[in-house]
């Protein structure tokens, strides 16, 4: 059967499977990544290291550490607090990078970690970024940081994959940034939740990498947990550039050299050579879950916003709006590399920042602001009232200088304008290009020079139905039951997220009891919940079940209640990652729940079905009144989770 080129590299990288299994989406593999980043989270990640029994790292060339979120807080407590990370990382041979070297995901990119052909992780939801060279990044929580630490290993559940294919070229004026704001815009009804994403098409090929990496960075606002370019001419050209780049400036930096001969231990003409002769590319007949077709002559500068990047407005529109701002942003890992800085100073060059007007500028890494420097546009930019902070993170996640107050309205380059992300709740965000950042800090409200008018975005979607094909028999390991059987449970919320599961005013209580746990689980949802549920019960939800806030107690709780199980139309990720790190079971059955939505409605917040579900693993299915519904198997490396209670426990059993 043919494969993707995500389940290519997933195939590369997955280890313990079975002699000629053929990774496809849907299964769950044990992978061993090339490479795991962590930030300042990483200070969060080293008691979870240290409480599983982990006296080293499993092998310090995969791990990658970097400080790039507070970098501005030069408090004792911050500064102690990067020490500690600093002392941790350096005693276990891990590769560091220290505050004012550049964001982490900027990092994995220029000294080559996210090389193409890889399978990269990071503790952190833009690792998306990667795919902008033909890297499959993609997000992990904590827990799992701590088990690729000690063990190279966590578990990967492949997604459904979707195609975006690339019609046309973009018009002078019109950037990378108003094409995935575009799409987040058009395509707005969690199209490509949780599917991972590559780019095709012929209109790739006028895209840089630069322009790949804002694209792929900002998938991760779509809904996606990868967006992967293809590897091209584009890719390789990129690396031959930065692999003379770096050997005209040396080594400085660089945690480790490859041969002790001065060579990049990642980026150089072996390796490049190398990846030319042996180009990982998905198969012309392969499988995608759906196939979106965007005409990139069609797209214009477009403002995202307030508040949301569902919504979006072409710069005719909002210009009549006559929206002044408080304060305009270019930072960010999605858009303050070079390019981004040039295309800013080329507008902004001899002219001034409005009156009453902040604009905050940072640059991806110390590498860029050199650059930048080098080429007059960083100067250009501080010239015209700009006002510099250090490379790296800040006013996009809240933090340090120049955040939103009440009343406030921003423009900004980032990637994120979530009510409340950027400061204060009561102040609007609008996410849009460098150029237009730029301008409207120059107007004093949302403004730039665009004439040209297309008509409406050109773009389609097809979904695609899978072939019934034969699902081959599910090997069982000891101690993984074989079927399971339960009464059902029916919630029918879609998007319920995990304040509704388990109240926040709970989270935080670190010794909370499971009995506890058990006892406020959905109490925010349906409080009723707990007298209806009894032990032994399956519980069958809506789709994007778990959406919100990491907490893990969102699954612990469902566990601690005494449901075996949850099936639902669709999982959050990062609840579904929780869940089996917990050792707790999920199934997605979409068909499943679009029935009992057809049979109980909505009258009910929780239903008892007073109906009884087998569920045989070995064969994947559902039998329900002798109704069989599949599902996707469930392999290995999920098994094992659930047998050894979760994932700490089974990298304590690996150690």
């Amino acid at each position: 059967m043919s494969q993707t080129l995500i389940e290519k590299i997933a195939q590369r990288y997955a280890v313990g499977l079975d002699k000629n299994h053929e990774v496809h989406s849907g299964d769950y593999l044990s992978i061993k990544p090339a490479y795991v980043m962590t930030h300042d989270n990483t200070g969060a990640v080293i008691p979870k290291f240290k409480s599983i029994g982990a006296k080293k790292l499993a092998n310090p060339r995969q791990v990658v550490h970097t400080l790039d979120h507070n970098v501005q807080d030069k408090s004792e407590k911050n500064l102690e607090k990067y020490k500690k990370i600093e002392e941790f990382s350096k005693s276990m041979g891990a590769d560091f990078y220290p505050a004012g070297r550049g964001i982490g995901h900027q990092i994995m990119c220029e000294e080559g970690y996210a090389f193409p052909g890889a399978m990269v992780v990071a503790s952190d939801s833009h690792s998306n970024m990667y795919g902008g060279l033909g890297c499959l990044g993609t997000p992990i929580v904590r827990t799992d940081a701590a088990a690729i630490w000690a063990t190279g290993r966590t578990w990967w559940q492949v997604p459904p994959i979707a195609k975006v294919e690339m019609k046309g070229k973009l018009r002078q004026g019109v950037t990378a940034k108003d094409l995935i704001i575009a799409l987040c815009g058009y395509f707005n009804h969690d199209e490509v939740l949780n599917h991972a994403i590559e780019f095709t098409g012929e209109g790739i090929n006028k895209l840089s990498v630069d322009e790949r990496l804002t694209i792929a960075n900002m998938s991760t606002e779509w809904g996606a947990l990868a967006g992967v370019f293809p590897i091209d001419d584009v890719t390789i050209n990129w690396l031959k550039d930065r692999a003379e780049k770096i050997s005209k400036r040396g080594l400085a930096g660089v945690p480790s050299d490859e041969d002790g001969k001065g060579n990049h231990p990642r980026i150089n003409l072996k390796r490049i050579n190398k990846l030319e002769q042996k180009i990982c590319k998905a198969d012309e007949d392969a499988f995608y879950a759906k196939e979106i077709i965007i005409d990139l002559s069609s797209i214009q500068p477009f403002v995202s916003g307030p508040n949301t990047v569902k919504t979006i407005s072409t710069l005719t529109e909002i210009k009549a709006k006559q929206i002044k701002i408080d304060k305009a942003y270019l930072v960010s890992c999605v858009n303050s590399r070079v390019n981004d800085l040039a295309e800013a100073a080329s507008i902004i060059r001899g002219k001034r920042v409005a009156d009453g007007v902040k604009f905050y500028v940072a640059a991806a890494s110390s590498e860029v602001q050199k650059e930048s420097e080098k080429r007059g546009d960083w100067q250009a930019l501080i010239h015209a009232g700009a006002i510099p902070l250090p490379p790296g993170c800040g006013p996009c996640i809240g933090l340090g200088t120049g955040l939103l107050e009440d009343g406030e309205v921003g423009i900004s380059a980032t990637n994120r304008n979530f009510k409340g992300r950027m400061g204060s709740p009561n102040s609007q965000a609008y996410l849009a290009s460098p150029a237009v950042v730029a301008a409207s800090a120059i107007a004093g409200k949302i403004d730039y020079s665009w004439e040209y008018c297309p008509d409406n975005i050109y773009a389609d979607i097809r979904n695609n139905k899978k072939s019934n094909g034969t699902i081959s028999k599910v090997e069982i390991i000891n101690g993984f039951s074989k079927s399971v059987e339960g009464e059902l449970i029916f919630c029918h919320q879609d998007n319920l997220n995990t304040d509704g599961i388990y109240p926040g005013k709970y989270t935080y209580i670190d010794d909370y009891s499971p009995e506890q746990q058990a006892k406020v689980v959905m109490e925010n949802y349906d409080p009723e919940f707990v007298k209806i549920a009894n032990e032994g019960d399956i519980l069958v939800g809506g789709f994007n079940f778990g959406t919100g806030s990491s907490r893990e107690q969102a699954a612990t709780a469902l566990k601690y209640k005494g449901i075996k199980l949850v099936i639902a139309g669709s999982f959050n990720e990062t609840y579904k990652r929780n869940a089996l790190n917990n050792g707790f079971l999920l199934i997605e059955c979409p068909t499943l729940t679009t029935d009992l939505k057809m049979k109980f409605g909505k009258d009910k917040l929780t239903v008892k079905t007073g109906m009884s579900a087998s569920i045989d693993f070995a064969n994947s299915k559902i039998i329900i009144n002798k109704k069989e519904y599949s599902f996707d198997p469930i392999g290995k490396a999920a098994q094992e989770l659930i047998v050894k209670g979760g994932l700490e426990n089974w990298v304590r059993d690996n150690l």
